[in-house]
C-alpha cells in the first residue's frame, strides 16, 4: 500500500510516502539488496531532502549497513554471527521451528529490524562504500517485508 501525502508550509513541500516492498527469498546469509529496494521504491527521486526508514516486518532477519564492494565482507558477517550465536544449544527452549530458529530471533535483535538513511536530491545519502544488507538467518527464510517510510521536502 502507498501512502503519499504533501504539505505546503511557506513554499516548501513537505511530504511523506509509504509503501511496503517484498524482497525476493534469499539463501540464508548477507545479503547486499540497496538497488533491490531503490528499484521499488518510484518515490524517492521526489524527494529533495529528507530521510527514508526501512523496517523489516519479520523476527528471524534484519537489516543493517555495511561494505558494498567485496563480497567476502558478507561471507566473513554470515561465519560471524553462526560461531556468536550458535545453533543447538541446550539452553533453548524454543526449539520447535528448527534448529535455526531460535538464533535467527537473537540474530535480528542484535542487528535490528530498521534503518533510518539520509536521501538527498532524490537518492540515499549514504558512503561511497556502503549498501543495505538483508541479513537472512533461516536457512528456508522465504521471501521478506519491508515497510519503506520516506519524509522529507519535494
Amino acid at each position: 500500500m502507498t501512502y503519499y501525502s504533501p504539505i505546503l508550509m511557506i513554499g516548501i513541500i513537505f511530504m511523506w510516502h509509504q509503501q511496503t516492498i517484498q524482497l525476493q527469498p534469499k539463501s540464508r546469509g548477507f545479503h547486499l539488496v540497496t538497488d533491490e529496494i531503490t528499484s521499488k521504491i518510484s518515490a524517492l527521486s521526489d524527494f529533495r531532502v529528507g530521510f527514508m526508514q526501512l523496517f523489516i516486518q519479520h523476527t528471524s532477519a534484519s537489516l543493517t549497513i555495511n561494505e558494498n564492494a567485496d563480497p567476502t565482507v558478507r561471507m566473513d558477517m554470515e561465519s560471524h554471527f553462526n560461531q556468536f550465536v550458535p545453533e543447538n544449544q541446550p539452553y533453548y527452549l524454543h526449539d520447535y521451528e528448527g534448529s535455526d530458529d531460535m538464533p535467527a530471533h537473537i540474530k535480528s535483535s542484535i542487528l535490528g529490524c530498521q534503518l533510518m538513511v539520509p536521501i538527498e536530491n532524490g537518492r540515499l545519502a549514504m558512503g561511497t562504500w556502503q549498501g543495505i544488507y538483508l541479513c537472512e538467518h533461516r536457512n528456508h527464510g522465504g521471501a521478506r517485508r519491508i515497510v519503506c517510510t520516506l519524509n522529507g521536502e519535494s
